[in-house]
């Protein structure tokens, strides 16, 4: 399951999000989204989970809580075209 997460630091790097999640269950792939122009992450990104019940569980436990000073919104990802 691809889990959208947003609202982090901007110091947040790849590696954070995958120990932050790697918590509760296997990780498949973590992404940050860089502002191209100033080389900083814009505070969102999205963290892929194989196993559907640890997704859910992460996003039940982490959306709304307090991470390095703020507060996280985390959410199933969805597609959109």
């Amino acid at each position: 399951m691809k889990i959208f997460v947003a609202n982090f630091d901007s110091h947040t790097t790849e590696d954070d999000l995958y120990g932050l999640f790697s918590r509760y269950g296997s990780v498949k792939n973590v992404g940050v989204w860089v502002d191209v122009v100033h080389g900083e992450n814009r505070g969102f990104g999205f963290v892929e989970m194989p196993n559907h019940d640890h997704a859910k569980r992460a996003i039940r436990k982490l959306n709304g809580q307090w991470w390095h000073r703020r507060l996280l919104r985390v959410s199933k990802a969805h597609r959109t075209v």
